[in-house]
């Protein structure tokens, strides 16, 4: 009788494991694993192909929800034209689960970044960047007009000298001055603020600094940053960069 005491139990334990195991078996929706290698990882995935069926603008971003055999997938890309009704295909995207975007005052259950329409070409490393909140080439937001005194007092540099100088300043204060090219609002929670100031080089990225901050400028704005530096910043799904401002306090 106790050897029949101890095998019903055990026989229960295997039934409910295996009844908590198949659901995540079941569950096809992929999640985005902060690796630096996400953006080849992409490349091996199939495009994101439906036919619109709603869609708005906000943050810089064009948000697009796709139909396919009765599935809706929810698609971020870089601001565009899109039009409901239309079949259309996207390079395949890092997944957010449980993104809430602030301007839209929304959240979603899965949402993809992706760099564009599949028909742009190969997805590289380079257009993952453009994907991003804050893309350390901002090759869609180059101002060649620039041109902006550096920043006075302590801590104070250029954008292209906190590049030329990122061992250095990496984890400590820096105060730079530049003209907002380019905002993303809400995106993981932070503000991102691409600021130029004229120098650095274009073709290197070193023209272009992007800072995260809870505070939100507009695009054309010459202010002055106040954050932290940091090198080899990866927040995952792809979003990885060189050098990056942290924590920002923007002042007009």
């Amino acid at each position: 009788m106790k050897k029949s005491g101890l095998f019903v139990p055990a026989v229960l334990v295997a039934l409910v494991c295996t009844a908590f195991a198949a659901p995540q078996q079941d569950n096809k929706a992929p999640v985005a694993q902060p690796r630096a290698d996400a953006p080849s990882a992409q490349q091996a995935e199939p495009p994101l192909t439906g036919k619109v069926v709603e869609t708005m603008n906000a943050g810089g971003y064009t948000y697009v929800c796709l139909e396919n055999k009765g599935k809706k997938t929810w698609v971020a890309v870089p601001e565009m034209k899109v039009s409901v009704g239309k079949e259309m295909s996207f390079l395949p995207g890092s997944a957010m689960p449980n993104f809430t975007s602030k301007s839209l005052n929304r959240t979603f259950d899965v949402i993809y970044f992706s760099s564009g329409p599949a028909s742009s070409g190969k997805q590289t490393e380079k257009s993952a960047d453009k994907a991003s909140p804050g893309s350390k080439s901002a090759a869609s937001s180059i101002d060649t007009t620039v041109k902006v005194e550096k920043a006075t007092g302590a801590n104070a540099y250029t954008v292209a000298e906190v590049y030329a100088k990122k061992s250095a300043l990496n984890k400590n204060k820096a105060v730079v001055k530049g003209k907002v090219v380019k905002v993303s609002v809400g995106i993981m929670g932070k503000n991102w603020v691409h600021l130029q100031d004229g120098t650095g080089d274009a073709s290197k990225g070193t023209h272009n600094l992007v800072a995260t901050s809870d505070d939100l400028p507009a695009k054309g704005d010459i202010v002055t940053l106040t954050g932290t530096i940091m090198m080899d910043k990866d927040f995952g799904s792809g979003y990885k960069y060189d050098v990056i401002m942290e924590q920002a306090k923007i002042k007009k």
